[in-house]
């Protein structure tokens, strides 16, 4: 029997069922989202992949919908677009809350349809893949900022383990590697990217020869946690920079990559305006880089970058599973002063930086002063360091040595 890991967002899903007559819940493919129904709701499911079924929406959706009970199910509701504007008439009809719940794994003409037919009827969800609270069977909900509070109030269930954290940053978070201890890593991610490009990207560009696009998320693999820079990945795979625009949509779209906005203010002088990007699951980055063990990831080359890209999808999980988005940034001037996450809330600016190792250097945090020297005006508040420490411990002025199972 496979192994089911209690989703965070459920909490999320329950509270959008009672305000919306439908909530969509999109992700990448296997990251749960079609698992998360039938382990948790007891409604009745249909699903798009199945041939029949979808030939039957694409001559009367309306008919074939309605002929289910309530709530309803819709899997892989992108597959055929008449769904929409099916729901859209039957949710004016009824006029009751939490009667559909659909998933969609290819957000690129999602979110177009959806605009345009349940607008103001549906809640929107993303689910990304396990998080280390759910892999430990937390109950812990608040959504990460270093906030003294929060810090405070965080408290891991299980003892730090730096072993483990770097066993799990290697083989990424899809349920299905947790379903035994004996996976077969290459062979999963192979056949993952190999059905991702032939299913999702074949069926939305017109791509000639499928390798390149895979040569292209390797580049972009090996650049994760990085600011992006167009021109050097088009020069690097021999094609030109709209093309690497249109395939950085598509990953995006997939909720492969996530794109880190700078932080300004509308400060306009000597700040980088182009974002970092990241991959929301860092298997697939250890699977195209060829970091095949978790001992040669943890002293390898890419170890910060990778710890890094850890760190920051680990943070979307927590704000993704509450039903919220971050207010998450990441600062960098011209003469290369950076801050690797800047949160802005309240007015407040809350600083961390980021360093994959147990011996954290509390001159780090000086750093911070740039945000003072270009922000005059607003307050920089608590922050510190994500680190692979053991305890939670304090520098003085609220800033703190964060161990990374703190998030």
């Amino acid at each position: 029997m496979r192994a089911y890991y209690k989703r965070h967002i459920k909490k999320a899903i329950d509270s959008n069922l009672k305000d919306y007559p439908s909530i969509l819940l999109t992700g990448a493919r296997q990251v749960g989202k079609t698992t998360i129904f039938e382990n948790e709701y007891n409604y009745k499911m249909i699903s798009l992949d199945n041939i029949n079924i979808l030939e039957s929406i694409k001559n009367d959706a309306a008919g074939v919908i309605a002929s289910y009970d309530k709530p309803l199910v819709i899997d892989e509701v992108q597959r055929e677009q008449n769904v929409f504007t099916a729901l859209k008439y039957l949710i004016d009809k009824d006029k009751k809350n939490g009667e559909y719940l659909l998933t969609g794994s290819q957000k690129f003409e999602l979110m177009k349809n959806v605009s345009e037919s349940l607008s103001g009827r549906i809640g929107i969800l993303q689910l990304l893949g396990l998080s280390n609270r759910e892999l430990n069977s937390e109950e812990f909900y608040d959504a990460f900022i270093p906030t003294k509070e929060y810090l405070l109030n965080r408290k891991p269930k299980n003892s730090f383990n730096q072993k483990k954290i770097w066993e799990n940053i290697q083989r990424g978070s899809f349920p299905k590697l947790y379903d035994e201890t004996d996976f077969d890593f290459e062979r999963f991610y192979s056949n993952y990217i190999d059905t991702y490009v032939e299913r999702d990207v074949r069926s939305i560009l017109n791509v000639t020869n499928l390798y390149t696009f895979i040569q292209f998320m390797t580049v972009l693999a090996s650049r994760t946690g990085q600011v992006l820079n167009m021109n050097d990945i088009a020069k690097d795979i021999g094609i030109n920079v709209g093309t690497v625009k249109k395939w950085l949509s598509v990953l995006e779209t997939s909720n492969l990559i996530y794109f880190l906005q700078p932080f300004s203010l509308n400060v306009n002088k000597r700040i980088i305006k182009s974002p970092k990007i990241y991959f929301t699951d860092t298997g697939i980055v250890c699977y195209l880089c060829k970091w095949l063990t978790a001992e040669t990831l943890k002293n390898g080359a890419m170890a910060g970058q990778i710890f890094e890209t850890y760190v920051v999808s680990e943070i979307l999980k927590s704000y993704y599973n509450a039903g919220k988005k971050p207010n998450m940034f990441y600062f960098r001037n011209t003469d290369a002063q950076e801050v690797d996450l800047v949160f802005y809330e309240n007015g407040k600016i809350y600083p961390i930086e980021i360093k994959a190792t147990n011996k954290a250097d509390v001159r780090t945090i000086k750093r911070f002063k740039v945000l003072s020297t270009y922000f005059p005006n607003v307050e920089v508040s608590s922050g510190g360091i994500i680190c692979t420490e053991e305890e939670l411990m304090p520098l003085g002025n609220d800033k703190y040595i964060v161990p990374v199972d703190y998030i």
